[in-house]
């Protein structure tokens, strides 16, 4: 029996996000008989998807992270590499911001395919913003397959020209629906977990991170509570900013009715005790956590700022960042009564289920066919 083909996806780490997460959920679900992953990531960290990955037969490697005064050790590390591992047929990039670097070199080196692959819209604001967007400018020519979740994405990882002479393929975040499709006793269980019988709960799932726009969340939720007396915000996920969000939640007077749950491997079961989702970020390339409540039924409030291809139910509602927090409270509270429903049809239709994806992805990797949609 022939050995699988081995595919390195390059990563910034193995922790519960949201990039993290989605290439996980097509591991789990491609014949790994066919195609198997292993990771390169930029930490020394024994991450969150580390155990799993070993136990699905794949091997973590690492480089240093890139500091750009340390631009000869970072390049040596991937020569290094790669002069020693002769088996990849692909190498994909999910860190865009240095693929400029370790793509050309994995060419060099042999590796028949290199993908870079935009995840996101935006940048960090100030001077690593304006560095990341340096170090991307000519990635459109330095991958063999660009690709991008979302139309956003492509146009800010490959730039106009290559988004207009179609050099990037779209494709979308996809998930595992079913386990996101809404379970009354996961509810209940969940709801008593946490003490939020009879409460309205507002749900946000993402990294404690700018992007995220978590200080306009929290201003929107004291509104909210305002209106609503009830109101509980339940928070998944953990990130650099999240003790400044306390502190906002405190001196807003909102920080006891706030729930920082962390982060959590069966994520799936929290969006069951939500009874709406708010996700006002600066910017997103395709945020799977959208879908995912989606699937479970929940209308979700976004900032207009996010694509437009992940608002495929009516269960979606936009906003712009420039309307006062009332405004959304507004929104949210006239929703308190809706009664939670799945219908996954449209998700499944629109390319968001995994069980599907993966498939388009093993045939990929192998080169039956080199358009994933």
């Amino acid at each position: 029996m022939s050995e699988p083909i081995r595919v390195l996806q390059v990563l910034g780490g193995t922790t519960l996000c949201g990039a993290e997460s989605r290439i996980m959920d097509i591991y789990r679900n491609i014949d790994r008989t066919v195609v198997q992953f292993d990771f390169m990531v930029h930490n020394q960290r024994e991450d969150y998807y580390n155990e799993e990955i070993r136990q699905l037969g794949g091997h973590i490697y690492r480089v240093p992270r890139f500091r750009v005064i340390n631009l000869y050790h970072y390049t040596k590390a991937w020569k290094r590499f790669f002069a020693q591992h002769k088996e990849y047929r692909a190498v994909h990039g999910h860190m865009t911001s240095t693929a400029s670097f370790y793509l050309p070199i994995a060419k060099r080196s042999g590796v028949p395919v290199t993908i870079a692959h935009a995840r996101s819209a935006g940048t960090d604001p100030g001077f690593k913003g304006k560095l990341t967007r340096c170090l991307r400018h000519a990635l459109a020519r330095k991958a063999d397959y660009c690709l991008a979740c979302s139309k956003e994405a492509g146009y800010a990882v490959f730039g106009k020209r290559a988004m207009q002479q179609g050099q990037v393929q779209m494709i979308p975040n996809a998930i595992a629906l079913e386990g996101y499709r809404f379970h009354e006793p996961t509810r209940k269980r969940l709801r008593q977990q946490y003490g939020l019988e009879g409460h309205f709960v507002i749900g946000h799932v993402g990294r404690f991170h700018y992007a995220k726009n978590h200080t306009f969340l929290i201003e929107i939720f004291s509104e909210i509570v305002k209106k609503q007396d009830n109101a509980v915000l339940l928070l998944l996920g953990e990130g650099e900013l999240m003790e400044q969000v306390r502190e906002q939640a405190e001196a807003y007077g909102v920080l006891d009715r706030v729930i920082f749950a962390g982060s959590h491997g069966n994520i799936s079961e929290y969006y069951q005790a939500m009874d709406y989702f708010v996700f006002p970020s600066h910017f997103e390339g395709l945020p799977g956590t959208v879908v995912e409540a989606q699937a479970a039924g929940l209308p979700c409030l976004l900032s207009d700022t996010i694509t437009k291809e992940v608002c495929v139910t009516g269960l979606v509602t936009t906003m712009s960042l420039q309307t006062p927090a009332v405004a959304w409270a507004e929104e949210v509270v006239q929703h308190q009564d809706y009664h939670r429903g799945t219908d996954l049809s449209l998700l499944q239709q629109q390319g968001f289920d995994v069980l599907v994806q993966a498939k388009r992805w093993e045939s990929f990797y192998s080169g039956k066919n080199r358009q994933v949609l």
